[in-house]
């Protein structure tokens, strides 16, 4: 089999080439330069990853919805970066859109981010099948919206003005609604393609993005700034609860591990197809950014 970092980079470089195909040319257009800072702005492509390996699963291809669900997550970053959200000066180690341009455009950006993922998903191309294509743009409105990422902003948003920490359930909840509804739909769109029963890539997903969250709670606190390409220690300073602040170093990176366990277990179904699926939950606990 492909060594992981080989394949995880490989897919990284076939979804920026799909992203730089289909953003609008920068030529004649001036949205198009914030928008290209955004979404080929590097990282890790952890989303457009298990949307490939998802749809491998079943043989198919998901060049698309890799490309579409990185345009989703690049307008989640352009705003959650703006001054009235995180207000970070940095993504990836370089400016962020409204440092480098102003607000306004930041936030047009995200907006042409966004409906870009589901031009992309509504295309052909996507798939020859129009039943399948609206199921997927549904889906993703449904996580990316009032009931998935943008319900867990608020909540975010809500936590840095409690008069009370978070308790864990309410982490729980936040955080599968702002990071893990866009996990889910990643891992769960190769069944969707291929007109198959989503439930243990469901469950798979869903202890992915808690362990992923969590590691992200560590790495907040034991990582390297400069590595990451962004302020860390941002919960902290802001008193908001995490993960770690609730049950310790020590015990959340044990929960980690835990459910990395459940993540792996929950592909038995698929043998060893899915081992490109178990190597990147190992990876999510063992990344330093």
């Amino acid at each position: 089999m492909e060594n992981f970092e080989h394949r995880l980079a490989r897919i990284a470089a076939t979804t920026e080439q799909a992203l730089r195909d289909l953003l609008p040319p920068v030529a004649g257009n001036p949205i198009a330069a914030p928008m290209h800072h955004a979404a080929l702005n590097g990282g890790k492509r952890l989303r457009a990853y298990l949307a490939i390996e998802s749809a491998a699963l079943f043989g198919l291809d998901a060049v698309n919805t890799a490309a579409a669900i990185e345009a989703m997550h690049a307008y989640s970053l352009v705003h959650d970066d703006l001054p009235c959200m995180d207000d970070d000066d940095l993504r990836r180690g370089k400016p962020t859109v409204h440092v480098k341009w102003d607000e306004a455009t930041a936030v047009l950006a995200g907006d042409a981010l966004q409906t870009l993922a589901f031009e992309i998903l509504a295309d052909p191309l996507t798939s020859a099948n129009a039943s399948v294509r609206i199921k997927l743009v549904a889906d993703l409105a449904r996580a990316s919206g009032a009931n998935g990422m943008v319900l867990g902003q608020v909540q975010d948003i809500a936590a840095e003005t409690a008069t009370t920490p978070f308790t864990l359930d309410q982490i729980t909840e936040l955080q599968a609604n702002k990071t893990g509804a866009l996990i889910e739909w990643s891992a769960c769109s190769g069944a969707t393609l291929a007109e198959e029963d989503a439930g243990p890539l469901a469950t798979y997903s869903a202890a992915l993005g808690r362990a992923f969250q969590i590691q992200d709670d560590v790495l907040d606190v034991v990582g390297d700034a400069e590595l990451a390409g962004k302020r860390l220690q941002k919960d902290a300073e802001a008193g908001k609860a995490t993960f770690v602040s609730i049950l310790g170093l020590e015990a959340a990176q044990q929960q980690a591990s835990s459910l990395i366990e459940q993540a792996c277990d929950a592909l038995s179904l698929y043998g060893s197809r899915a081992d490109p699926l178990r190597q990147v939950a190992q990876f999510v606990i063992n990344r330093n950014l």
